[in-house]
């Protein structure tokens, strides 16, 4: 029997850990590994078999002040887990991004047994932003591999040591074949030719605060200009679906909100069927351009946390959309901090909600180069792999489980 611990957090952190969970249990299979997970996650990594022992994927926030009400049900959470180990040893575990609390874990298990197998899934993407002079990371101390899933990542924690294995980015195993946009655009009951504006405000609570007055704001203006346009907001969290509608309405704007659990049955209709998509940034960045859609990105912080991140922390990124960092260029157009503003947002968008426009074209040859810097398909199933591989290996060579936390 080979038990591992799964622990990400967030709704992006859900979706990876389902994909992994999914592919370590196929892999365990047709090796006849008898296999558990357990996981701290959400409903996803639950319906890809994993035993949930805490859900995490509300428990995410940016900034310096923002986390600090995820505090007390963090500590609960970590109680929770450590009296669950005391009885369940672990063979492996895998940490999946989720920088906070998967460094503390890590850290804490690692100390406690040494011998136990920790993998980095989806590391912190230290490899693009600097606090000061240069990156530190807390990673490779307690992480016996790093499984990174761009180049650069692979490369940064390379040359500082670290055992690392480049699998590529996970989103490429989710495509598949990829509806037309008439029979998207029929399955969501849409006209065939009117402009689509796809809104991609929030992951985080925090974000609806942040971010979707300025979308909001935006989407008006652009339904006064183009009076046929359509636009749809996916809830990324269920109970955001009220907060969306309120905004929207309030903002003037006719648009469709679907709830989180047809959203993400949907995901392929809903990008095939968009001309131009309005996001926060994140992972959803990468997924769109894998999809096809030309997309304006944009993030926004408390006026104090991002002073005190520019000017005390001196910390600096060179591009805040993955695409963008992958791609190193500035592909898909960037609005940070004060520079997201409606009228910036109605500048950038405004150019793409044309399919034919050159805007969008130059757009999408971006995206085809991006592609092939991303891998190759079974991602996952790469990762599941190496996982097995060495944990399973670990047990042949006499080393036991280790002991559960005392506490």
């Amino acid at each position: 029997m080979v038990r591992l611990l799964v622990s990400t957090g967030e709704v992006s952190g859900d979706l990876q850990g389902g994909l992994l969970i999914e592919a370590l249990h196929q892999a365990a299979e047709e090796k006849g590994i008898a296999l558990e997970v357990v996981a701290l996650g959400g409903e996803r990594m639950r319906r890809a078999g994993a035993r949930l022992i805490g859900d995490t994927v509300a428990m995410g926030a940016i900034g310096l002040w923002e986390p600090l009400h995820l505090v007390l049900p963090t500590m609960r959470l970590q109680a929770k887990l450590s009296r669950w180990l005391r009885s369940h040893p672990l063979d492996g575990v895998v940490l999946i991004d989720y920088m906070g609390a998967n460094v503390s874990l890590g850290r804490r298990l690692k100390s406690r047994h040494p011998s136990l197998p920790i993998f980095y899934y989806i590391a912190p993407q230290e490899w693009a932003f600097r606090l000061g002079e240069g990156g530190t990371t807390r990673l490779i101390a307690f992480s016996d591999r790093i499984l990174a899933i761009f180049p650069e990542e692979a490369r940064f924690y390379g040359a500082r040591g670290a055992h690392v294995t480049w699998v590529g980015h996970p989103l490429l195993d989710t495509l598949g074949e990829p509806p037309s946009r008439q029979q998207a655009r029929r399955r969501l009951g849409l006209s065939e030719d009117a402009p689509v504006l796809l809104m991609l405000p929030a992951s985080r609570r925090q974000e609806l605060h942040y971010l979707l007055p300025a979308m909001a704001a935006a989407a008006a203006e652009l339904q006064h200009r183009h009076p046929r346009l359509e636009v749809l907001v996916p809830a990324a969290q269920a109970g955001f679906e009220a907060d969306l509608e309120k905004a929207l309405a309030g903002a003037g704007v006719r648009a469709r909100v679907l709830d989180a659990g047809e959203a993400d049955s949907l995901r392929p209709e809903l990008c095939a069927a968009s001309d131009v998509a309005l996001t926060k940034s994140g992972t959803a960045n990468l997924e769109l351009a894998l999809r096809g859609v030309p997309q304006v990105t944009g993030y926004r912080l408390s006026r104090i946390t991002a002073f005190v991140g520019k000017h005390l922390l001196r910390f600096h990124v060179a591009h805040i959309s993955p695409v963008n960092l992958v791609l190193e260029q500035r592909l898909v157009p960037e609005l940070l901090q004060d520079a997201f503003t409606p009228e910036a947002i109605v500048r950038e968008v405004e150019p793409l909600l044309d399919p034919g426009s050159t805007s969008s074209q130059r757009v999408r040859e971006g995206y085809r180069r991006l592609r092939t810097a991303l891998g190759k398909k079974g991602v996952t199933r790469r990762a599941a792999l190496a996982i097995l591989e060495e944990v399973v290996t670990r047990q042949g060579e006499g080393d036991p489980a280790p002991q559960p936390p005392a506490g």
